[in-house]
């Protein structure tokens, strides 16, 4: 059944059940890669889960990890207690191994988007069944986890990204994370687009991009340091409250700055491995473009993450960012 469902997802398969029954509920298979889990009964602490994964498609340990978690449910090890609803967000890259096919998914998820080909119309097709599976389960407070790794390495292995927006991350979050061993915390500083800022944004969901190590090839993954978020991730299944940590032991980070590319004649001035978190000193070169100009550290260290300078021109080449208190 839901091995099946991953399996055609990924091969392109038309053979698994589009409906079924699961310990203590039922699936359906609402369009490819998109998977509907819902409970007989919604236990104390459910949420109206997404669980998102393959965003990109060489970010091949999420979809492992949540594979091993659906596998635990079929089995009868888990028993459903709340409505999910799990995504493979980029099959036709996930089969080439690829980070996308044309562009970035993960910078297509708003309403107004007007552009044509594969990415983004598989964007508004997620779009479309999130919003129909939060007002399906209206009643329940919305969750998204977007499930990623980095294409680098990091000072902080694990960390997530929360999304810009008007509605606060409820504090119980920030308990979860700690306890699922995420070691840092970045808040954005303003509309990113991303898939999780979607559900922000949109609907007021509890919404995170979450980084859980570095992308490799499927069967390349060491799970076992993601074992903490596969038990938060089993909790979210049966609608039970996850286990905490103690948020002080996260390391949290605001963005402050953007580099983006400009001109094709665009270079980072640091190594191409330089990992995430890496802090520059004030008086540092970052950044040349041949439209922009230079970009140097001002009076403030700046520390660097999602360096990339061969995104395409006008996006992104790196998120800078300084310190922040927790939340209170």
């Amino acid at each position: 059944m839901l091995s099946e469902w991953l399996d055609q997802a990924l091969d392109g398969r038309a053979s698994a059940p589009r409906e079924g029954r699961l310990p203590g509920g039922r699936f359906r298979l609402l369009a490819p890669g998109v998977l509907e889990l819902v409970p007989d009964v919604c236990a104390a602490d459910a949420r109206a889960g997404v669980l998102s994964v393959g965003i990109h498609g060489n970010e091949t340990a999420p979809i492992e990890l949540l594979g091993a978690v659906l596998a635990r449910l079929e089995a009868g090890l888990l028993r459903l207690g709340a409505p999910l609803l799990v995504m493979l967000g980029n099959p036709a890259a996930i089969r080439r191994g690829e980070r996308f096919v044309t562009t970035n998914l993960n910078r297509l998820f708003r309403r107004d988007l007007d552009e044509a080909g594969d990415e983004p119309d598989r964007a508004r097709a997620l779009m479309a069944e999130v919003d129909a599976f939060y007002g399906r389960h209206g009643s329940l407070s919305p969750l998204h986890y977007d499930l990623h790794t980095a294409i680098r390495d990091s000072r902080f292995p694990r960390f997530v990204v929360e999304p810009f927006g008007e509605t606060p991350t409820p504090p119980a979050q920030w308990r979860w994370l700690a306890g699922a061993d995420i070691q840092a915390v970045l808040h954005q500083h303003r509309h990113s687009w991303t898939f999780s800022h979607y559900s922000k944004h949109y609907h007021g969901a509890a919404a995170f991009t979450l980084e859980l190590g570095r992308a490799l090839p499927f069967g390349a993954n060491d799970l076992a340091p993601l074992a903490p978020m596969g038990r938060l991730l089993e909790a979210l299944v049966e609608g039970r409250a996850p286990a905490g940590g103690d948020p002080a032991g996260m390391a949290f980070f605001r963005a402050e700055h953007e580099l983006m590319r400009r001109d094709p004649d665009f270079r980072l001035c640091f190594p191409d491995d330089t990992p995430n978190f890496t802090e520059f000193a004030p008086g540092t070169r970052l950044a040349e473009d041949a439209s922009a100009g230079a970009f140097d550290v001002g009076e403030t260290p700046l520390s660097v993450v999602f360096p990339n300078a061969d995104v395409e021109i006008g996006a992104r080449a790196a998120l800078l960012v300084v310190p922040s208190p927790p939340p209170t």
